[in-house]
């Protein structure tokens, strides 16, 4: 996702066209999202028609139904957003809400999807139990997508794809002496590094920390053959039906764990904040802030959660100014939007912090590479 919104932020059309839909993730509610889409379009169409010439809007109108008109909405997540050009046309459906809306400009209009997808905990949760495992990619408390041997991530690897079946190392219902409890866990543990090796390839593409689902024994199974260990973030021994339960079920079970973790990452942005402080490399200046994201010298921005400015900004002169009327001609309604763009295009990252930890007085820090 993060890849995708950094293609978009970098294209230039004119017209860049973006769509925003509310969906639905399950029947029967997502039978009202292709009369949603149609009323969108319906919209583009009108302004399309109205502001731009005819070929154009031609082109741009029928690349948007060529990809829709057989979009299957059985995979709809919260947000269905289209990005087209004359050029291109994107389909992403995204585990936030939105406000349905059609933005016609010379940029896609991805500045508030960048600000909702960095203040998510983005992650995959491994279910084990002896018989199975199954792979869950979550956003905070939504599921994205529980993976299966159809999905297209899965279609090229060199490991077993998810769900993965335990085939053979172990079974139940011989109490021979082969089945003693020794050789049983060295049944699983073999059992949970197949399991691992899968985990760490998907990984590999994706770099998201691990949540891991099971009871005691098998979570600490996993985490002796992990290669990563590092990466998992929280595990969770007391979740049921983690075979037959639906993957929002398990989601929901970690939920404690998952703001556990969070908490934790506030603790020690405090701390790296203190740092660059101490090091003279911390700006908290809006206008100064500005200036270095947009230089690409920003590692971490910390914002206040909910923080927005709005101002007057150019980009030749790498200024901000701040206004408050949202509204008035040239004035950009959200500039901490657009500063977290800049940090996260030019490889920083960007910390949303709760309004208890950071004050009022200061609701935005910026540490700088140098």
């Amino acid at each position: 996702m993060k890849a995708t919104l950094k293609s978009l932020r970098e294209t230039k059309a004119n017209p860049a066209v973006s769509i925003f839909v509310k969906t639905h993730r399950e029947h029967p509610d997502n039978e009202k999202d292709p009369i949603a889409l149609k009323n969108q379009l319906k919209v583009v169409e009108e302004r399309l028609t109205t502001e731009y010439d005819k070929r154009t809007a031609t082109t741009i109108l029928d690349n948007i139904h060529a990809k829709t008109n057989d979009l299957n909405h059985n995979y709809n997540l919260d947000t269905l957003a289209i990005f087209a050009s004359t050029d291109d046309v994107q389909i992403v459906r995204m585990p936030i809400d939105t406000t349905e809306r059609v933005v016609i400009s010379d940029r896609f209009a991805t500045r508030d999807l960048v600000r909702d997808m960095a203040s998510a905990v983005h992650y995959y949760t491994v279910v084990l139990t002896r018989e199975k495992a199954r792979l869950i990619e979550a956003s905070n408390d939504r599921v994205v997508i529980e993976l299966d041997k159809n999905d297209d991530t899965q279609n090229h690897m060199e490991s077993i794809p998810f769900p993965i079946d335990n085939n053979g190392l172990y079974t139940t219902g011989d109490g021979g002496s082969d089945r003693s409890a020794s050789k049983e866990d060295t049944y699983l543990k073999e059992f949970f590094n197949q399991v691992d090796k899968s985990v760490q390839e998907l990984w590999g593409e994706h770099k998201m920390p691990l949540v891991i689902v099971g009871d005691a024994r098998n979570v600490s199974y996993y985490k002796e053959v992990c290669d990563r260990p590092e990466n998992i973030i929280a595990t969770v021994s007391n979740a049921t039906d983690l075979e037959d339960g639906s993957a929002q079920h398990v989601i929901d079970s970690v939920q404690k764990a998952v703001e556990e973790y969070r908490t934790s990452l506030h603790e020690a942005a405090l701390g790296e904040i203190d740092k660059a402080r101490g090091a003279n490399m911390l700006t908290t200046d809006l206008q100064e802030v500005y200036r270095a994201a947009y230089q690409g010298a920003g590692e971490t921005l910390y914002v206040r959660r909910g923080y927005i400015q709005p101002a007057k900004i150019d980009e030749k002169a790498q200024t901000l100014s701040i206004v408050e009327d949202s509204a008035a001609e040239g004035v950009t309604d959200d500039a901490v939007g657009e500063i977290i763009e800049h940090v996260i295009h030019n490889g920083g990252e960007a910390v949303f912090m709760p309004q208890d930890i950071m004050a009022a007085d200061q609701p935005i820090a910026l540490v700088t590479r140098y």
